[in-house]
């Protein structure tokens, strides 16, 4: 089959969300069944994946999705805890005794507070939760969601405790190919994982510096009596000092304690700094900015719920923080605290060749996950805060109410995402669909392609309404178009991510949550025309700054294409010239693969040659001229001088070093 009709087909699934969403704007959880229906119809009749491996796929999907929903239970459980117990309205309170100034607030309570809010719970909540916390003090509701949404990027990516990159660039990849292909040059799968993990740092710390400033001159320009970019740029040195105070501690997070960290570090680190420099009246301007006088406002300013600040009786301010520090502390043990970590992880269900399936494998790990940490924390509050059973059961009904839309729309998400994974091993000799998607990119766009790749990203977001559910659509796509085009996938699926994350601001249903908190349902297509400012810049810059990275500063990873041609250690077999209709191949690398003029980048041969394995889908070709579906070629299917393999149907053969 033609290698573009190819990845137009396996384009389908996407492109089909994207129509039924967008187009004919289909509720996700009427679309993605359908997706689901395509994706099946496409790997069975295109892709000739056998009607088994589909349905372990499948089962692979939901054990993943399980854990995808026990982190999300866990985090929103927690905020319901603190709600019922009291403790957010006593948080909220202690933001309006610290200044008037409407600048230093949305900075403070959006920026700041949002951000830890997203590194603690995710999925759309600190919109949810800064939001009428905003309304309270004060703002016009339009701007509150507009504010509470524009902070849905920096941090999302170490969302809720990190779950867009454990479970949606970990379950997006196929994990088992990379750790083969890592553990033949002696890295282990965590080693490069924390690679992805600090490129995401780095990049969202250069491009959050001025997310802060963005949302202050938002403000002023669309929501002043002035409607002046000016007025929001006199603030610039605080913002650009809030910014760092949270971008600091967030990138030294993510380098080195990985994931779960970051957005939460930063923003108790920066709210405590920021904080103090506003008690010490460190670069605070001298005038102070309002909003025009409420009765001036316009009709689309207000809400239709009006929100009380009162301060809990029960709750003192210290009580109301514990839960979130307490969370915080024992995440950072339970990841570096090695004894503890084994003892987390021993509480796993796993599950290993599913269904007999080669390489179809899960886990689900009850306690080290996010979700059992979470839920650790929930029950010390219900002690601490001395909650009756009727509040703990308040915040139970309202928590699971939530992940039921979330859960039926991921039961079909994630299966479909791990069909098109596993469509490599097939009866079609052609490779999964991931690369077939990532060949037809890596020709459309060549060495430009990095600058795209956030907002493809993005996009996944906006259909998905999830940066975790994007990276698990995309993260394997990502990779492989960097792999095609010799460049770092490592870096590609940071780029992902991070856009990803960006896709939140406009993600459609993180806007219907946050306008419906303060009663603003109907002005989504208002809140998305402001939002989607700072989104093209994030795309953008980002973009910008992946591209510099790689054709600038030549950043590689250990299976980049650029670090292959300097090993010494491997049996380097190199692409020589093409003749007639075949490609002559002295060979390839029995590492990771050195493609070459070779359209299969996985191929490897031992040193003896008396096996060849493709890590893509162990596909085989022996001297007969068909390719055999096998792990590994039989010794009798090779020449007995094992000189060469042919194989007429990739016009292509490989003769044995010399």
């Amino acid at each position: 089959m033609n290698d573009g009709l190819l990845a137009v087909l396996a384009f389908m699934p996407i492109l089909s969300a994207g129509v039924l969403l967008i187009g004919f704007r289909i509720e996700a959880k009427i679309v993605m069944p359908i997706v689901l229906i395509i994706t099946i119809i496409v790997s069975y009749f295109v892709w000739g994946m056998s009607g088994t491996r589909i349905l372990a796929s499948s089962f692979q999907g939901l054990i993943i999705t399980a854990g995808i929903l026990w982190i999300i239970f866990g985090a929103i459980m927690l905020l319901n805890t603190l709600k019922y117990s009291g403790a957010i309205t006593t948080i909220r309170q202690g933001f309006s005794n610290i200044t008037d100034d409407r600048r230093i607030q949305v900075i403070l309570i959006a920026w700041l507070f949002g951000c830890f809010i997203e590194g603690a719970s995710g999925f759309g909540t600190p919109a949810a939760v800064a939001a009428p916390l905003m309304v309270a003090l004060g703002f016009p509701a339009l701007a509150a969601v507009v504010f509470g949404m524009m902070i849905q990027s920096t941090p999302v990516s170490f969302g809720a405790v990190g779950t867009p990159l454990i479970v949606g660039v970990q379950g997006g990849l196929d994990k088992v190919l990379l750790t083969e292909r890592l553990l033949l040059k002696g890295i282990e799968w965590e080693s490069f994982f924390s690679i992805i993990v600090s490129n995401v740092a780095i990049i969202h710390a250069i491009c959050g510096t001025f997310i802060p400033l963005f949302i202050v001159i938002i403000m002023t320009r669309f929501f002043g009596k002035n409607k002046s970019w000016f007025e929001g740029m006199s603030i610039f040195p605080f913002a650009i000092f809030s910014a760092f105070s949270f971008t600091i501690p967030y990138v030294i997070t993510g380098i080195f304690l990985g994931p779960e960290f970051p957005s939460i570090i930063g923003g108790l680190v920066g709210l405590a700094i920021v904080t103090f420099s506003i008690k010490k009246n460190f670069l605070i301007p001298k005038d102070s900015w309002n909003f025009p006088s409420s009765s001036d406002w316009p009709v689309s300013w207000k809400g239709g719920i009006e929100i009380p600040l009162k301060r809990s009786k029960t709750i003192n301010t210290i009580n109301a923080w514990f839960p979130y520090f307490f969370l915080a502390l024992v995440l950072i043990i339970s990841r570096t605290y090695k004894p503890l970590t084994n003892f987390l992880k021993s509480f796993s269900f796993s599950f290993e060749n599913i269904l007999s399936e080669e390489k179809i494998n899960a886990s689900f790990q009850i306690l080290y996950l996010p979700g059992g940490i979470l839920m650790m924390v929930c029950l010390l509050t219900f002690i601490l805060h001395k909650m009756r059973f009727t509040q703990i059961s308040n915040a139970f009904t309202d928590s699971f109410k939530t992940i039921l839309g979330a859960g039926f729309v991921l039961i079909f998400t994630v299966p479909l995402v791990r069909i098109m994974i596993n469509s490599g091993i097939n009866n079609k000799d052609v490779v999964s669909m991931p690369i077939a998607m990532a060949q037809g990119m890596s020709s459309l766009m060549g060495q430009i392609y990095p600058m795209f790749a956030p907002t493809i990203g993005g996009i996944g977001a906006f259909l998905a309404g999830s940066n975790t559910v994007s990276n698990l659509m995309l993260s394997q796509f990502q990779f492989e178009t960097a792999n095609f085009l010799g460049l770092s996938g490592s870096l590609m699926v940071a780029a992902q991510s991070v856009g990803a994350a960006a896709g939140n601001m406009i993600a459609i249903h993180n806007v219907v949550a946050a306008s419906a908190t303060v009663g603003l349902l109907g002005k989504e297509g208002v809140i998305m025309r402001i939002t989607i400012l700072p989104t093209l810049y994030y795309f953008i810059l980002s973009g910008l700054i992946v591209l510099i990275f790689i054709h600038i500063f030549n950043f590689s990873d250990p299976l980049s294409k650029t670090s292959i041609k300097d090993t010494k250690q491997s049996e380097i077999y190199k692409v020589l010239v093409k003749k007639s209709k075949y490609y002559e191949c002295e060979s390839i690398s029995n590492y990771s693969g050195s493609p070459g003029l070779n359209k299969n980048p996985h191929q490897f041969f031992n040193e003896n040659c008396k096996t060849s394995t493709n890590l893509v889908g162990s596909r085989i070709c022996s001297k007969n001229n068909h390719c055999k579906l096998q792990k590994m070629a039989l010794e009798s299917d090779i020449d007995k001088k094992c000189l060469k393999s042919s194989n007429t149907k990739h016009k292509q053969y490989f003769l044995l070093k010399t």
